[in-house]
């Protein structure tokens, strides 16, 4: 007889290598053909909702790995709370207005958007943001991301853009929009106002100069041979000076270098004998600054005087305490400015050269000017130093060029008369990292009123028409919702389509002049604006969703974005955040902790990882790490992750194998029957799934990783079922011991692919199919099962903990044997234990030692003391490893004097000769 057929070998079609990179689109093509979103979601009707809303990523080129890290840990999310009692739709999104796709139609497509026209260009807008949209959308559903992608929001949409409409019509009625002139971001590469989400912070090499204005009126303070110091590091604006700026209750002093005289602040006079090498200096008179406030004094370069002024924001931190101060290129000196009746001058234009307005210098580029503008300081004798320093300064986020401080006249969503409200819902909502609630606070509570208005054409328009008769600004209800239904039937396009009459209610007249004759607006709206809008444009539009989400999960960089523009927009025009939680991750690293660049060559792409290793390695990479701060990605990670997969994918064939001939509904053995080892087992399954379910609940699923690695790794492969391989190959088949950890393995292994199901899903769903009488066609069709506390047994659990402690001991006594070549496998080894007292009363607590260290036999001495001298010692016990003596069995492998004693079947121990006698006879 072969007795190899009397063992029960693992048998599975479940293969052992995953072959991601072709089976997973196998799977997504089996998904889509079951409709599985929308089974999911009928499964779940009727439960509570949970509703994470999408941040729309930009429509424009294919997805880095920050999109991969974004959407998967959503996906896991949402399909956690999906088999947890919710009914949790996803509805994907995509961001499809502004400059970028602008630059990409012009630069690429070589189109010149001034000859094609307005309706024209933005149909080849549309059509380039459409065609990544569903380039994107490919790869998010190859990463395995499960939505309703035949139903997505796109900001373009008709539907959208008139709820945006409503959006703005709603902060209109409530007096939060208005029109003003004042100092904004402004991008001269992009010829358009910024927001400050819109502005990055790069290093900028720029003159650094001290500029010295005479005194022209001391008001009887000073004399006209006294100068005042200012210091700039942005020569380009002293065209636009208008004054000077002093803190009233700083101490300023008149300071005599040579024949001129000074006036400084007191406590920076130390700092600039050094920095304007004043070589021999004295203090001759000193002014609360309250006390020089009106004096004049008189341009360097041009026929104008300079005010004095007292203003809050001068500080002693650098320069002079005296402020250059121009209302036309800074926020402060426009707000002082005004309070001095100033004006403002800005003699820059759209494109960053100077205009008429700043005579000797027209025509030129306003950085260009800064080596003009000091040479004439010079000639006049103002210039006192021209260094240059290097230093953090603003740029465009999308062209990456330095932006100006520029006043024009643009439209604000007023910040000030909702700020309190803000920051009281900021106090409300929960916040993950907890970091995040004083970083968005200290934004909001800075921050000035939101310039929303944008010079481009590829957007949504401000829906605002004026009276040409009376220039009246026409915005009401009625306008709003007569715009907004004209957009959900035609697109933001008819405003650039129809006549501006067109655009109004029929018979409609000036409500100031009765006027009949109209003109648009031709500003669009800050894209900040569109997504911020999607709380009211997606969650209030659709029936599936509720307003507000359940949960914002962005990166870190959207506190100054998309988390910080619907918080805007919610409260302003629904009083309320229009989120309950913010979770926000940080920025994907390489493995040296550097960001990553084309130029430094350690670009991780996903697409080339999911075509190389799957999608599934990418999945179990996100849920590896801590995302609320920076990750870190390589090939060497990336290698470590797929040898975890291969650990827990061969976990679970062992499990499919095992279960081959095992049918639930008739061989389950009750928990009664059940070895201590098996119950052993179960306890130690039900706290991993107990700190599994935590871990989902706390959005930390580095937690759920490496409890299931270790679970599969530690308690499974190397002790149950590396243990029970000797019953389950020898018992026979239908034996109550087999069966019972047959149950237990059947058990585990259901709950492990549950568990799994929301991290690896295509793994997940792929066991699914081969487990013995499944009650559903998916996976993700079930419910993670809730912990059984019933199985908690703490007084058997640490009698085995304890025993586990021993046996990893052996574990070490056999491995040593064998590198000292005494044994070859475990099974040819004959064990003679010495253990202290504690741990030998352990030990006769338990049968079949042998079985449970896997070796071939096993003596307990008494005692330490006995020990020989060769013997190993550890820490709980002394262990001496021999060669087992006797034969070993042909079935089960075990080495014993005994094989042969039976006659019929020599070449066996007596167990295996029962055994075969009485099941295979």
């Amino acid at each position: 007889m072969d007795y190899k057929d009397t063992l029960q070998i693992t048998q599975t079609d479940f293969p052992m290598r995953g072959n991601l990179p072709q089976r997973e689109p196998e799977m997504q093509q089996q998904w889509a053909k079951q409709d599985i979103y929308n089974k999911v979601q009928e499964r779940t009707k009727g439960r509570p909702k949970f509703v994470l809303h999408d941040g729309p990523p930009y429509a424009n080129g294919d997805i880095h790995l920050g999109h991969a890290l974004n959407k998967v840990l959503k996906d896991i999310i949402v399909r956690y709370k999906s088999m947890d009692g919710f009914d949790a739709p996803y509805v994907p999104g995509w961001d499809t207005h502004g400059l970028p796709i602008e630059h990409a139609i012009i630069k690429n497509e070589k189109v010149d958007r001034h000859k094609v026209g307005i309706n024209e260009f933005r149909r080849l807008c549309a059509e380039y943001a459409l065609k990544y949209v569903e380039n994107q959308k490919d790869q998010f559903k190859r990463l395995g991301v499960r939505g309703d992608w035949d139903n997505p929001y796109i900001t373009l949409k008709p539907e959208y853009e008139a709820r945006q409409i409503r959006v703005f019509g709603k902060m209109a009625e409530k007096g939060l929009i208005y029109k003003g002139l004042k100092p904004v971001y402004w991008s001269p590469s992009s010829e358009t106002a910024l927001a400050e989400a819109e502005i990055e912070y790069q290093d900028k090499r720029s003159a650094s100069i001290y500029v010295s204005f005479k005194v022209t009126d001391g008001k009887g303070k000073l004399d006209t041979d006294t100068a005042f110091v200012i210091w700039t590091t942005t020569p380009w604006t002293l065209p636009a000076n208008l004054g000077i700026a002093i803190k009233s209750d700083l101490e300023y002093s008149v300071v005599q270098v040579q024949d001129r005289k000074f006036v400084v602040a007191s406590g920076l006079i130390e700092a600039l004998e050094k920095e304007l090498e004043w070589s021999d200096y004295n203090v001759i008179q000193t002014f609360q600054g309250e006390e020089l406030e009106l004096v004049e004094t008189q341009h360097p370069f041009y026929d104008r005087k300079s005010l004095v002024i007292l203003g809050d924001h001068v500080t002693l931190e650098a320069g002079t305490g005296c402020v250059h101060t121009a209302p036309g290129h800074g926020e402060d000196d426009f707000y002082v400015g005004q309070k001095y009746g100033l004006g403002v001058l800005n003699p820059v234009d759209d494109k960053g050269h100077f205009t008429s307005e700043a005579p000797g210098f027209e025509g030129m580029f306003y950085d260009k000017a800064n080596k003009g503008i000091t040479e004439k300081l010079e000639e006049a004798g103002a210039l006192l130093k021209l260094s240059f320093i290097t230093h953090s300064y603003p740029h465009d986020w999308r062209s990456k060029q330095p932006v100006i401080y520029r006043a024009t006249e643009q439209w604000f969503a007023s910040i000030d008369k909702i700020r309190g409200d803000i920051l009281k819902e900021i106090d409300r909502v929960t916040w993950n990292p907890t970091w995040g609630k004083l970083r968005l606070h200290n934004m909001v509570a800075e921050r000035g009123d939101w310039c929303i208005s944008r010079q481009r054409v590829w957007g949504v328009p401000i829906p605002i028409l004026y009276c040409t008769d009376c220039q009246e600004e026409i915005i009401n209800e009625e306008t709003i919702s007569h715009i907004s239904e004209l957009f959900r039937k035609e697109g933001s396009n008819s405003w650039f389509a129809l006549d501006s009459k067109e655009l109004l209610p029929a018979g409609f007249s000036c409500p100031k002049c009765g006027g009949q004759h109209f003109r648009k607006e031709t500003d669009t709206m800050d894209v900040w604006f569109d997504s911020g809008s999607s709380h009211e444009a997606v969650l209030s539009e659709r029936e599936n969703l509720k307003w507000p989400a359940d949960l914002y999960l962005e990166g870190s960089d959207q506190y100054r974005g998309w988390f910080n523009s619907s918080l805007t927009t919610g409260v302003a025009a629904n009083g309320q955040a229009p989120y309950e939680m913010v979770l926000s991750h940080g920025f994907v690293l390489d493995g040296e902790g550097r960001k990553m660049s084309k130029s430094l060559g350690n670009v991780v792409v996903p697409k080339k990882v999911m075509d190389q290793l799957g999608a599934e390695i990418l999945r179990l990479w996100v849920s590896s790490v801590d995302y609320t701060a920076d990750v870190r990605i390589s090939d060497a990670i990336l290698k470590q992750i797929s040898e975890v997969y291969r650990k827990i994918r061969n976990t679970l064939r062992f499990l499919l194998g095992n279960l081959a001939d095992f049918d639930p509904k008739k061989d389950r053995v009750d928990r009664e029957q059940w070895s201590e080892l098996d119950q052993y087992m179960m306890v130690k399954a039900q706290k991993v799934l107990e700190r599994a379910r935590k871990a989902y609940d706390s959005y930390q699923f580095h937690n759920v990783y490496s409890s299931v690695h270790n679970f599969c790794t530690i308690e499974l492969s190397s002790i149950y079922l590396d243990i029970s391989k000797d019953l389950l190959y020898t018992e026979p088949p239908t034996s109550a011991s087999r069966r019972a950890t047959q149950t237990v393995m059947y058990d585990v292994l259901t709950m492990l692919s549950k568990v799994l199901a929301p991290i690896l899903p295509h793994t997940a769903d792929e066991v699914w199919g081969f487990i013995p009488d499944t009650d559903a066609e998916s996976v993700q069709l079930t419910d993670i099962p809730q912990v059984d506390h019933s199985y908690a047994n703490d007084e058997l659990e640490k009698k085995w903990d304890q025993f586990m402690a021993v046996r990893d001991e052996v574990l070490k006594a056999l491995e040593q044997a064998r590198k000292d070549k005494v044994i070859g496998s475990s099974l040819g080894a004959e064990l003679h234990v010495y253990p202290e007292t504690g741990t030998a009363s352990l030990l006769q607590q338990f049968k079949e030692l042998d079985k449970l260290f896997i070796v071939s036999a096993v003596t307990v001495h008494e005692g330490r003391d006995a020990a020989p001298e060769e013997a190993l010692k550890l820490e709980l016990i002394d262990v001496m490893v021999k060669p087992a003596e006797g034969e070993k069995c042909e079935r089960c492998w075990v080495i014993t004097p005994e094989v042969g004693t039976d006659t019929e079947h020599p070449s066996l121990c007596p167990r295996c000769a029962t055994t075969v006698k009485e099941h295979y006879a």
